[in-house]
């Protein structure tokens, strides 16, 4: 490698750096930080989820994700409620205020996403999607 600024890997971080200074930027200004969003965006689909599976979606550890739990639900965007048939294990939910506070992160995220479509063509965003998934899993 003659230089190392001219590769994928240098290339996919730059990326992703400059999406994740553009969503906390915005998300920023609602409250929330990008693994908040993630963590709300996550819950939407699978209430109730257990703490390691959002740690694994916002890309964080399981301690980082607990104190990301306790801050969203002294904001009031989740609810946690001991799971009735395992004592120890927390049921989390969004709050109609979380409902809220992700629809407004959405729109953050989703012009966000709209430039990256927009800087990829001419190829189609879906490949593009594509080929970064394949980079994902060759590296695992």
């Amino acid at each position: 490698m003659s230089d190392p600024y001219a590769t994928i890997g240098y290339a996919l971080k730059l990326a992703q750096q400059a999406l994740r200074t553009r969503l906390d930027s915005g998300l920023r200004e609602i409250g929330l930080t990008t693994p908040q969003y993630a963590v709300l965006t996550y819950l939407r689909e699978e209430a109730g989820a257990s703490n390691a599976a959002l740690a694994r979606r916002a890309f964080v550890t399981p301690q980082t994700m607990q104190a990301i739990l306790v801050a969203l639900e002294r904001a009031g965007f989740i609810s946690r409620t001991p799971h009735p048939e395992h004592g120890r294990v927390q049921r989390t939910e969004l709050t109609t205020k979380g409902r809220d506070v992700l629809e407004s992160a959405s729109g953050i995220v989703a012009s966000a996403e709209a430039r990256l479509r927009a800087a990829s063509a001419p190829l189609d965003p879906q490949t593009v999607a594509a080929v970064l998934a394949r980079f994902a899993e060759a590296l695992r």
